[in-house]
């Protein structure tokens, strides 16, 4: 079983990418729907002294939404810049294409909520075993400060044996607080086929050898 000794975690320098937006003058559908015909997305920034209505390029979003990193944007919006992070999206139903941006805003001291992945690290004793690592979350939902915030958690998986599990509550990263349910399995290591017919054919061999001795005597 894993061993709930607290599990180490890394910090990165988070990669921040650069957007160059334009404030919007104009609000509503018919505005929105000119901003997308120019191959535009509209977006909004939360969070801040004040919301920031703009739109960009569908190009320049496309690296922080088309991804599994967690990373930040600075965008600038009439000469002020604004570092950001991905607070939600909005896809068209038929095109699939992005028609909305949401953004929030990093405040030195107010927290924010947060998606960041898990990166898992080692080898489990449990897989050296025969065992199947199976992988059940890929991220987890954080509150923290800005200047706690990071690329990924790590999670090392060097001690977790067969059938057993490391839950949300095995994960301590200083400075976060974590808000997924603390029971949930993150991961696991189960037995394969080949290691459950190996210990079925274990336990039938079992009798099978005890009887033999005892049918000789007869």
């Amino acid at each position: 079983m894993f061993r709930r000794e607290g599990i180490n975690q890394i910090h990165f320098f988070m990669k921040t990418i650069t957007i160059e937006g334009h404030l919007r003058t104009e609000h509503g559908k018919k505005a929105a729907r000119q901003i997308r015909s120019q191959e535009n997305v509209p977006a909004v920034i939360y969070g801040g002294a004040q919301e920031v209505n703009f739109y960009a390029s569908a190009k320049a979003f496309k690296s922080l939404v088309y991804t599994s990193e967690f990373q930040t944007a600075d965008v600038t919006v009439d000469g002020k810049t604004y570092r950001c992070i991905l607070k939600d999206l909005q896809f068209d139903k038929v095109t699939d294409s992005l028609i909305h941006v949401d953004l929030l805003e990093l405040v030195g001291d107010k927290k924010v909520v947060a998606t960041i992945p898990l990166k898992f690290t080692g080898t489990s004793v449990g897989v050296k075993g025969g065992g199947k690592l199976i992988i059940k979350i890929k991220s987890l939902k954080v509150k923290a400060l800005p200047k706690d915030l990071q690329e990924n958690i790590t999670v090392d998986i060097t001690e977790l044996d067969l059938n057993g599990n490391i839950r949300v509550e095995d994960v301590k990263v200083p400075g976060m607080e974590i808000m997924n349910s603390p029971r949930i399995p993150i991961a696991s290591v189960v037995l394969t086929r080949q290691l459950k017919q190996e210990e079925a054919s274990g336990a039938k061999a079992g009798p099978a050898a005890k009887a033999a001795p005892a049918a000789a005597k007869k």
